[in-house]
């Protein structure tokens, strides 16, 4: 019987050690680790890729943005997007894809009304927009209705509108454009984009000076 009770307790208290000392790696040190090696060699990464505009946190270069005005560049479309049914104590935003297939007679009803939208919104006194010049991405949600990125070919499609609407020239709109083009990650992953966030932060930026 003693022999039971002390094997016992030498068992939790092996038990109770082991917990201790995994408690303090795992729980303390290694996150404590982690944290500290990502601050010192990303910290823009790590902190969320946050974009600062006046000082202020606008957003995340991650995470794609709705409800720009037209004297701005204009992201993807999001008709993915939900919101929450189930505790409406918060205000939350559902992310996901429309889910509906090529042939959808509601998907192809969104993608003609964008279109339109989109030539409509576009085409300036001097610049007509022709439905064939409409890229994809410009009339298609992403998978997670949050892509913070747009195609090079929407970009250029419209900067004639910015341009007019902030009394600036096209060329410079365009070399604005160019600056934030990024290309295939690693020269092959990818295609080129333009992340809208950054693009109209420095639209902003320029309007101002």
């Amino acid at each position: 019987m003693n022999n039971s009770v002390t094997n016992t307790a030498r068992l939790l208290g092996a038990g109770l050690r082991a917990l201790l000392v995994l408690t303090v790696v795992c729980g303390v040190l290694y996150p404590l680790a982690v944290t500290g090696v990502a601050q010192a060699l990303f910290p823009t990464k790590a902190n969320g890729s946050e974009i600062a505009s006046g000082g202020k946190v606008v957003g995340s270069s991650l995470i794609g943005q709705q409800g720009y005005g037209l004297d701005y560049f204009q992201p993807r479309p999001a008709n993915g997007l939900g919101e929450n049914s189930v505790n409406t104590r918060y205000k939350l935003i559902l992310s996901g894809a429309t889910n509906r297939s090529g042939d959808n007679a509601e998907l192809i009803k969104w993608v003609k009304e964008a279109k339109a939208a989109v030539v409509k919104d576009n085409s300036t006194a001097d610049y007509k927009v022709r439905p064939s010049q409409v890229p994809a991405d410009a009339v298609t949600s992403s998978g997670s209705g949050l892509d913070p990125d747009i195609s090079p070919a929407y970009a250029v499609l419209q900067v004639h509108r910015v341009a007019e609407r902030n009394g600036l020239s096209v060329d410079r709109v365009r070399r604005l454009v160019d600056q934030h083009t990024e290309g295939r990650t690693l020269g092959f992953m990818g295609e080129p984009r333009v992340n809208v966030l950054e693009l109209n932060t420095a639209l902003k930026e320029l309007t101002k000076g």
